[in-house]
């Protein structure tokens, strides 16, 4: 079954010809209206004219996440702010988001491609979709959301939280589709269980996750618990948001990634030169219809392997592994990006809190959990409780508001975390993704 027959089946050649089409249009108008393009090729000695081909991509400059905090918060948009129409953002490093800007004809595209994900994942206009994402600067919710109104399908806009009554209104209002992270999936079947309350008796069929990473296993374990098809999704802001790749529900094979919308590339991140088909590296996106914010050689820090090979479902579009690790230090938590640095630059604002810390990740009750281990000066750490549980609460505090991850905060003597020659392990991630 397919949303867009035409286009999620067009023959590599005429694919190819789209895909140099609209890159050949997307790299004018960024060197024309956006002068982070222009000075990063003219740097280069590259102009548009230089691009000939789709392999001429490859010569052309990266864009990477620094590149957009250096322009914040508009600096990157190819239109004038009166054409954008809505404003999504991800968490930054000091506290100020990664800005992403769509057109009206943005949102039409990502609400297509949405709707088209959803069909691949086995979703039809009949369904009632469970929207679990979080609605807000994070994209996953209102872009899951336009893509289930778009699709026909009735949608049940829940956001994230308050478990007990997401269980109740999955039974009273008859869900047949579940959207939300997959640790959160089986969080939710673990407080049905605690109710008494047999998924096997609900009506779900399909399940799409996404927001972090996941195994295999997982997979396995959410099937059988809520009893439906666990399909995985890939999206990122800075791109689109989710809808960017997912797996069909007939292969669950890798993700295909649409691409008369996205230019795929993998690369080795030491290098930054393109991989053989199927080997790891670092998925690399090029958008070629974005509008608002158009990202060329976009380095994701994703780490997957690509294949070209024909699906059994009948999509010519690539497919990407699901993402086996990253390139650099980003956790994923709950579906929030953290960075370490992010954590560092707050604990060395508060007083008393010396700059050792370690950041121990992980997976209870089918949730992630942060815990901030951090060092207290001699002096405070001999003071009474009550003013360590203060300073605890405080890191606590801006840790949330400032990045909106919950952890605890355990303050530790002075010398009690490993020192480091080389590179300070600053992360200890025990999750079995």
């Amino acid at each position: 079954m397919f949303y867009n027959e035409e286009f999620e089946t067009l023959p590599r050649p005429a694919l190819e010809a789209l895909q140099f089409k609209r890159l050949k249009a997307t790299i004018e108008r960024v060197y024309c209206n956006v002068p982070f393009y222009k000075q990063s090729f003219d740097k280069a000695g590259i102009s548009p004219d230089n691009v000939k081909c789709l392999d001429d991509l490859q010569g052309l400059p990266f864009t990477t996440k620094q590149d957009m905090r250096d322009s914040y918060p508009y600096g990157l948009f190819a239109t004038s702010l009166e054409e954008i129409v809505r404003i999504h953002a991800s968490s930054g490093t000091t506290g100020k988001p990664t800005v992403v800007g769509y057109t009206h004809k943005d949102i039409e595209i990502w609400t297509e491609l949405m709707a088209r994900s959803l069909v691949a994942a086995g979703a039809h206009k009949g369904d009632i979709i469970h929207n679990a994402y979080g609605y807000g600067l994070f994209t996953g919710g209102l872009g899951a959301h336009y893509g289930a109104e778009r699709l026909g399908a009735s949608v049940i806009p829940i956001s994230g939280g308050n478990t007990k009554r997401q269980i109740m209104i999955m039974q009273d209002f008859g869900s047949t589709v579940l959207t939300c992270t997959p640790s959160y999936s089986l969080f939710m079947a673990e407080e049905a269980k605690a109710e008494g309350i047999d998924f096997k008796n609900l009506k779900l069929r399909v399940g799409i996750f996404g927001a972090e990473p996941w195994s295999e296993a997982m997979r396995g374990e959410i099937e059988e618990k809520l009893n439906l098809a666990a399909i995985d999704i890939y999206g990122l802001s800075e791109i689109m948001g989710p809808g960017v790749a997912i797996e069909c529900i007939e292969a669950k094979k890798g993700l295909h990634i649409w691409e008369d919308h996205f230019l795929p590339e993998i690369i080795n991140p030491e290098t930054g030169q393109r991989v053989a088909n199927g080997e790891l590296g670092e998925l690399v996106i090029t958008t070629i219809t974005k509008q608002g914010i158009p990202l060329i050689r976009y380095r994701t820090r994703d780490i997957t392997s690509i294949t070209y090979e024909q699906c059994i479902c009948g999509r010519t579009h690539a497919r990407i592994a699901r993402m086996s690790g990253r390139s650099d230090d980003m956790l994923i938590i709950r579906g929030v990006n953290v960075f370490p640095s992010q954590i560092e630059s707050i604990l060395v604002g508060i007083e008393g809190v010396e700059p050792h810390y370690l950041l121990i990740v992980d997976r209870k009750e089918n949730l992630d959990t942060l815990e901030v281990q951090v060092e207290v000066d001699e002096r405070l750490f001999s003071d009474e409780i009550k003013v360590l549980q203060q300073l605890s609460r405080r890191i606590e505090k801006e840790i949330k508001e400032m990045l909106g991850v919950t952890c605890t905060a355990k303050l530790v003597e002075p010398k009690t975390i490993q020192r480091s020659e080389g590179k300070a392990k600053r992360v200890i991630d025990k999750r079995n993704l």
